[in-house]
């Protein structure tokens, strides 16, 4: 049975189903999943479910039809999901996964994501933003399974921590010092939260140069940071020292307070640390290409090469960039 004629018994179904008028503009009010409109009224999925039930459909039949029923987009993803999650018609990929086997993908997505942005390519970037989404429906997805909660519940919860988070626009408060009113608010939730230092709450799984920065403003807050870029500075100088002279089994330990002190200078003239690196990656994979292009323009194996030879290729590189 095609949607349509679903939609006709939807529409003769209405007399024993309790509609009421759902309105997305006016106060807030909970629903369960909309799956199609008749008549001007929003039709649910569970409404739907309800009265099949009563007519005393099969739970085979109920399945095979609520795929036909889901109008919106996002509804269908939450119902392709779920059919992916069922442990009788599923795919045995997804029914196996658990919250920690998923979390590499959701992270490698968002990388995947600021690559398409990278590079520009808006095509890339709505699949890639798909991908990211699949991520948020399966996380939710076992979440409901467990009875913990729902992507409806994701969903609102986004949707609350930016009204409160955005009193200027939804309340009455200036427009003035937003950023500054924006961190006292993240730091009243991490308070409701339960949180005892000023580092709570930043993320273990982020990159390191990443949290390595987010750490250091942290503390800046709370006042524990030089009063300018000079005494960051002198601490790299310090470092690299104590690298010179560390014996093999300290050189992990020295090298890493090394880079976090050059993440402090960075961070103290206003740079994004991460960004700068991928920038400084990206320049050198450019320059490093060209020079293999060039020694092979000339029969040379680059490979070969010494190191002054292949010194010239990279200052050769560098002025075609000019």
């Amino acid at each position: 049975m095609g949607k349509n004629n679903l939609l006709k018994l939807t529409c003769s179904l209405l007399g024993c189903l309790s509609l009421g008028t759902a309105s997305f503009a006016g106060d807030l009010v909970e629903i369960n999943r909309v799956v199609a409109r008749v008549n001007d009224r929003i039709v649910t999925w569970g409404e739907i479910e309800r009265a099949m039930d009563r007519m005393n459909f099969t739970e085979e039949e109920k399945k095979r039809r609520s795929a036909d029923f889901v109008d919106g987009k996002i509804d269908r993803l939450l119902s392709i999901m779920a059919r992916l999650r069922d442990k009788d018609t599923g795919c045995d990929w997804d029914i196996a996964q658990d919250f920690a086997s998923i979390a590499p993908y959701t992270i490698e997505e968002a990388y995947e994501v600021a690559d398409a942005i990278e590079r520009n390519d808006m095509d890339d970037l709505r699949g890639e933003l798909g991908d990211l989404l699949l991520q948020v429906v399966f996380h939710a997805r076992m979440a409901e399974e467990a009875g913990l909660f729902s992507f409806e519940d994701v969903a609102a919860s986004i949707s609350d921590k930016m009204i409160t988070r955005h009193p200027h626009v939804f309340a009455d408060e200036p427009q003035t010092g937003q950023k500054a009113r924006w961190e006292e608010l993240k730091e009243a939730e991490r308070a409701e939260k339960g949180a005892t230092s000023a580092l709570d709450g930043v993320a273990q799984a982020l990159p390191a140069l990443m949290r390595a920065e987010k750490l250091q403003k942290r503390a800046a807050r709370v006042g524990f940071d030089w009063p300018d870029v000079n005494g960051p500075r002198a601490k790299v100088d310090e470092e690299m020292q104590e690298l010179d002279e560390a014996p093999e089994s300290e050189r992990l330990i020295e090298a890493g307070d090394l880079l976090f002190a050059a993440v402090n200078v960075v961070r103290r003239y206003g740079v994004d640390p991460e960004e700068a690196l991928r920038a400084a990656n990206a320049k050198f994979e450019k320059r490093f290409r060209t020079m293999e292009e060039q020694a092979a323009s000339k029969g040379e194996n680059f490979a070969s090469l010494s190191l002054d030879e292949q010194e010239a290729h990279w200052q050769e590189a560098k002025r075609k960039e000019r």
